[in-house]
């Protein structure tokens, strides 16, 4: 009897913090009257991989500037004393806000 209300009681909690999750804001509900918009995506191709940032910046409800940059790597790089290479496919990404 003990175990069935303890087990029962961590399933209800388990629930609970289950459930309090922080609801995300998705782009197409935030204010664009004023705001900068950056994609960052990494696209595996062959032997190299392309990664691109897209980026479109409003401003008084109207679009100044979208423009869209490219930077091709190599897929795998070797270093000097690496027995095997590194992959770039699935290496973090870190952005810096200025």
């Amino acid at each position: 009897m003990k175990k069935a209300i303890i087990a029962g009681g961590v399933i209800a909690l388990i629930t609970t913090a289950c459930s309090q999750q922080q609801p995300s804001q998705n782009l197409e509900s935030l204010d664009k009257k004023s705001a900068r918009e950056v994609t960052l995506k990494t696209i595996p191709a062959g032997d190299s991989i392309h990664h691109i940032t897209a980026q479109t910046i409003w401003a008084n409800g109207q679009v100044v500037l979208e423009s869209v940059d490219t930077i091709t790597t190599a897929k795998n790089i070797s270093d000097w004393g690496a027995s095997q290479p590194t992959s770039l496919e699935k290496i973090p990404i870190y952005v810096t806000v200025e």
